[in-house]
């Protein structure tokens, strides 16, 4: 199993930005969807944004606009830059295969906190 780890997260103010970064510890060329997720307090872990092999892209209406998803198959890395950034994006943003065969386990998790 492909394992990644997050990392890029930290604390900002309301309108900021922060590129966030995902290492998988093997190839990633084979895995069709990759995605980002986030847990905030009190709520439900969602999708953010999703990435096929090929580069086609969807985003959760919050996220569209504001944030862009990305992969590297070369260098086995996924990355979400994140533009604008609100208090309500205040999460532990994690990263993952989409696909039930592509996932193994949650991470750690990279921590982003906005607030002023």
């Amino acid at each position: 199993q492909v394992q990644f780890t997050e990392s890029g997260g930290g604390l900002v103010q309301p309108g900021g930005s922060l590129r966030l970064s995902c290492v998988a510890s093997g190839s990633i060329f084979s895995i069709y969807a990759m995605g980002w997720y986030r847990l905030a307090p009190g709520k439900r872990r969602e999708l953010v944004a999703s990435i096929t092999n090929t580069g086609v892209t969807n985003y959760k209406g919050f996220a569209e606009g504001r944030f862009t998803i990305s992969r590297d198959n070369a260098k086995n890395t996924m990355y979400l830059q994140m533009n604008n950034l609100k208090p309500e994006d205040t999460a532990v943003y994690y990263c993952t295969g989409t696909n039930p065969a592509d996932f193994g386990s949650w991470g750690p998790g990279t921590q982003v906190t906005v607030s002023s």
